[in-house]
């Protein structure tokens, strides 16, 4: 019974279902304002069923159409007919739905193609792209042309309106929707186990035709495990905006996103293993948003692999980029890579944001693995750059900027721009050169603080801003200008060389001050100082054995300058040139009004076998050294000392602080001190447990020290005392020779250094009269004159009492030498005080 009244109810309702209208199986509705769109569904392409997508309107080299709904569903595609003479395909969906394409979305020619939707575009885990233009997918409002139609979204236009002129730009309206790119991640592997990715086993998602454009412009745009890549060439630009309008620049691969007229930008988040990849002969990568993250082992990846000159990787972000996290396997961290494996040059990694931060190892790293030079690394940043931390799963990748030169080609230099830095807890900005090309430079300028700190005993590195060569390539130079320097726990700034190529200049310029602090203090490096330094060097056996590195480095040390008001070195700190190998070492120049080294800081030039380097300090306010602190030149082996000179108006050296310039079977250097006053600080020829200043040898000739005192005039400026050639014959007229009349006799002028420590301590080392205060005589005098007496033969000098020239020099009757200041001559009398008299030569005058 049930059964024959439910045929009944079918039967009835038949005839009105035949007259709704069934969409299609792609869910591809044309809206009719755009001249005869059609779809033909199920229609076979490869294999899968497709619809077609055919007519529209055509203006000159333009086809537009115009939908309510475009979908297509997971394991369908949809296809537009290119008819000839056409170059570009417009497409915009005026409904109030976005787009979900989970299946392939494709052209049957060569005409590039634009997708609108303002309330959003989800491409998902299935979803492919196949022509052979480009592809602009955007949620603006509408599309301009250069004689100002709009081809809108919001405002639909009859066909009359459409236009025959190029693509100028995309309006965004006021709440665009967002970009959804889904899939399963890359699958990028590490192909030297040190965070080189290998894209060869990666599926390519998304792709737009061959040296062609992919453009993905919206309210926000998000990957997860999202992939999209260039096919064999192209540009590759994510975008993000709120307001205001892009525009659209032609280049040879299509267009290029021009975002100087918005005011507005939203967020860019590349999460769960995307990739954008442009690894080709001719690729580029452009973002531009508000903040831009890349995490979970992320990537954005450029190789050139061909002989043209590929462009670089762009990234823009008006608030922060940030770089966090690993692939699901931990054997790769977020990364920005550029790699040029050919023959072509390569473009820059250029950055701009207003903060950047790399962490877990991630990375913005350019390498050249042939003959041509890799990319450089630019950054400009308003606010700060935060570089910390390592890989948890594999400590060696370490987070950072860094080039490499693996081959003949020079690495990429590295040029920072920000207010402060932060390389902490192993992170690194580093340039190295791996065999014969130079590694590139390295430039900080920084306008406040730039701080390097930590080491990372899981991967026995430290926290470092340097450049390095372990092959026949020279490491290049290092420059950091900044207002603040600060250097601890084991962290370095400088150059080294582990082999037969030279060590880089090391330029450090803050213009407030520099701090170098502390000791590596668990793991295999404890006890490694916090250092700037300039070295050719020996590693461990471990690292010479897994790269080749020869044990003892042959190339020379590079110079170090430093330029600041306040160096301060404490805690094991240094300032180090060094050469472990038969190399120079290079010299130190360091230009600070004020140094201050303390708990065994130091300053050095040392070499194994070589002469030893140069330290020269110009000091203009003083020079204090504390508590085991060194200034040394010194050579081993066969090498003369270093020279060392120090212009410091004052110089201190206290508690086992030393001076030396000292060698083994070489000469020992030379030590130059000009100076208006030295303490604590005594020439031996030996070190001892005192502060001592040495240029001795082993084995050789020991140096010469000269000890120049200056000067000070009124403004405080250091001067050369004068030079006044003394005239005999009037400072010896009433002396003992020419009372003696002798023919024959020796005039010496002994000269003083220093100042002395109390009034009361002798300007030469032995004893050349007692003096002590005179008794009273008998004769009667005033109650006052007695009490001034019995102080004067009571007084003992003690710190803080005035002290007051003698003027006067006498004999009394008692025949002893009386010096004083004022000779009162009633009290003199009473003191058996005689008048003034020259003193006598010999006994008998007495």
């Amino acid at each position: 019974m049930k059964l024959i009244q439910y045929r009944i109810i079918w039967l009835l309702l038949l005839p009105n279902l035949m007259f709704l209208e069934m969409p299609s199986f792609g869910q591809i509705v044309p809206d009719r304002t755009v001249g005869t769109t059609t779809v033909t569904p199920n229609l076979e392409i490869n294999g899968i069923p497709s619809e077609i997508i055919d007519g529209g309107t055509v203006r000159g080299a333009n086809l537009f159409h115009s939908f309510s709904e475009f979908n297509i569903q997971n394991g369908r595609s949809a296809y537009f007919t290119n008819p000839d003479g056409i170059t570009n395909i417009f497409s915009r969906i005026t409904g109030s739905n976005q787009s979900n394409i989970n299946g392939i979305l494709g052209v049957l020619g060569n005409a590039n193609l634009f997708l609108l939707n303002p309330n959003g575009i989800i491409l998902g885990a299935n979803a492919k792209l196949d022509l052979n233009g480009s592809f602009i997918g955007t949620t603006a409002n509408s599309i301009r042309f250069a004689d100002g139609v709009e081809f809108s979204t919001t405002n639909p236009a009859t066909s009359p309106l459409l236009t025959v002129s190029v693509p100028t730009g995309l309006q965004m309206g006021q709440n665009p929707g967002a970009i959804t790119v889904q899939g399963l991640g890359n699958k990028l592997t590490d192909s030297t186990g040190f965070g080189q990715a290998n894209a060869s086993n990666s599926p390519p998602g998304l792709q737009a035709g061959i040296d062609r454009t992919l453009v993905l412009i919206g309210g926000g745009v998000n990957f997860s495990g999202g992939v999209i890549s260039t096919k064999s060439s192209g540009h590759l630009e994510i975008g993000s905006v709120s307001v205001g309008i892009v525009g659209l620049n032609a280049t040879p691969t299509g267009w290029v996103g021009d975002y100087s007229a918005v005011s507005q930008f939203n967020d860019i988040h590349l999460a769960r293993q995307s990739l954008l990849n442009a690894s080709s002969s001719n690729g580029s990568i452009q973002l531009q948003g508000q903040n831009i993250s890349l995490s979970e082992g992320s990537f954005a990846l450029l190789q050139n692999l061909g002989t043209q000159t590929s462009g670089g990787i762009t990234i823009d972000a008006r608030g922060s980029l940030s770089l966090t996290g690993n692939t699901a396997d931990g054997q790769l961290s977020s990364s920005i890579q550029s790699n040029n494996f050919g023959t072509g040059q390569v473009g820059d990694v250029v950055i701009s944001a207003d903060r950047l931060s790399l962490q877990d190892g991630a990375r913005i790293i350019t390498r050249s693995r042939s003959q041509s030079a890799g990319a450089n690394i630019i950054a400009n940043l308003g606010g700060t750059i935060d570089i910390r931390g390592f890989n948890p799963t594999k400590p060696v990748i370490y987070s950072g900027l860094v080039t490499f030169s693996v081959a003949s080609g020079k690495g990429g230099n590295i040029t920072i721009s920000t207010d402060n830095l932060h390389i902490l807890d192993s992170g690194a900005i580093i340039s190295v050169a791996l065999s014969s090309g130079d590694s590139g430079t390295i430039q900080v300028n920084a306008a406040d603080l730039v701080e390097v700190a930590g080491y990372n005993p899981r991967a026995f590195s430290e926290s470092s801003l340097s450049t390095q060569t372990s092959g026949a390539g020279n490491a290049n130079r290092v420059v950091i200008n900044a207002s603040r320097l600060v250097i601890q726990e084991g962290a370095s700034l400088g150059s080294t060389s582990l082999a037969s190529g030279s060590v880089g200049s090391v330029e450090v310029n803050a213009s407030e001050s520099i701090d170098i602090a502390g000791r590596v203090t668990q793991g295999r490096a404890i006890g490694l100082p916090a250092r700037i330094f300039s070295n050719a060097e020996i590693t461990d056996p471990a690292t010479q054995a897994a790269f080749g590195i020869p044990p003892i480095p042959t190339g020379n040390a590079g110079p170090l300058t430093i330029h600041t008001p306040l160096l301060r070195i404490t805690n094991g700190g240094t300032v180090t040139v060094r050469n472990d190998g038969p190399g120079l070492a290079g010299n130190v120049q360091i230009d600070a009004n004020s140094i201050f080294l303390n708990d065994e800081g130091s300053i050095t030039a040392t070499t194994a076998s070589g002469n030893g380097g140069n330290i020269r300090l110009n000091v203009p306010e003083n020079l204090l050294l504390r508590q085991h602190s060194l200034l040394s030149a010194t050579a081993q082996a066969n090498g003369n000392g270093g020279n060392l000179s120090i212009n410091s108006p004052i110089l201190v050296g206290l508690e086992n602080s030393d001076i030396i310039a000292n060698a083994v079977r070489g000469n020992g250097g030379n030590i130059q001190i000009t100076t208006s006053g030295i303490f604590g600080l005594v020439n031996r020829p030996q070190l001892t447990e005192s502060s001592d200043i040495s240029a001795s040898s082993q084995l050789g000739l020991s140096g010469t020290i000269d000890i120049s005192i200056l000067n000070v005039n009124q403004h405080g400026v250091l001067q050369p005392p004068p030079i006044n050639f003394v005239n005999t014959d009037r400072v010896v007229a009433n002396s003992c020779l020419a009372r003696q009349r002798n023919s024959k006799a020796t005039f010496v002028v002994a000269g003083n250094g220093g100042l002395l420590e109390t009034p009361s301590t002798p300007m030469l080392p032995y004893e050349v009269v007692q003096v002590q205060p005179i008794e009273t005589g008998q004769a009667a005098i005033t109650d006052r004159e007695s009490q001034d007496a019995a102080a004067i033969a009571t007084f003992t000098w003690k710190l803080g009492d005035p002290v007051v020239e003698a003027t006067e020099l006498s004999l009394n009757s008692n025949r002893q030498v009386v010096l004083t200041a004022k000779v009162n001559s009633a009290a003199a009398l009473r003191s058996n005080i005689a008048q003034p008299r020259p003193l006598p030569c010999h006994p008998n005058e007495l």
